[in-house]
């Protein structure tokens, strides 16, 4: 009967705390305040933050970055140019009621190897948002590759 069913590995809420950490510090030292979430692989939030004066916006919009980026696998700044007009994945930006966000800030969250989540952070500049995952990666010893 095991092959009626899967198995899946998936980001557990300690290190959904411990990226969360490592969003806020690196927020916290650029000075800006940040809307961050963790889901796991179907998408769904394993942890948020909202800090302290961050736009109302940065939760919902890391929340869908977070969710493009265990969608698709990839970081959400890949689908930028690409689902601009005439590009090859023109439009993606509109599918699955506006869900998936196409500039940075969404990170997938692998460990050793294997997709677990997605991270996403919003709440300032695109770069910056891009940073503060990147910190909250290396900070918990995951790459952002």
């Amino acid at each position: 009967m095991t092959d009626l069913t899967v198995s899946r590995e998936d980001v557990s809420l300690d290190l959904a705390g411990r990226l969360l950490d490592g969003v806020r510090a690196e927020a916290e030292s650029r000075g800006v305040a940040m809307g961050a979430a963790v889901v796991d692989l179907g998408g769904q939030v394993v942890a948020a933050m909202r800090m302290d004066g961050a736009q109302i916006v940065a939760l919902p919009l890391a929340i869908d970055k977070a969710y493009t980026a265990v969608g698709c696998g990839l970081p959400s700044h890949v689908w930028a140019e690409r689902s601009q007009p005439g590009g090859p994945d023109w439009g993606l930006n509109t599918t699955l009621g506006g869900r998936f966000v196409v500039f940075a800030g969404g990170m997938p969250i692998t460990v050793g190897g294997k997709l677990v989540g997605g991270l996403g952070v919003s709440g300032s500049a695109a770069d910056v948002d891009q940073a503060c995952a990147d910190a909250a990666l290396a900070a918990a010893g995951l790459t952002t590759g």
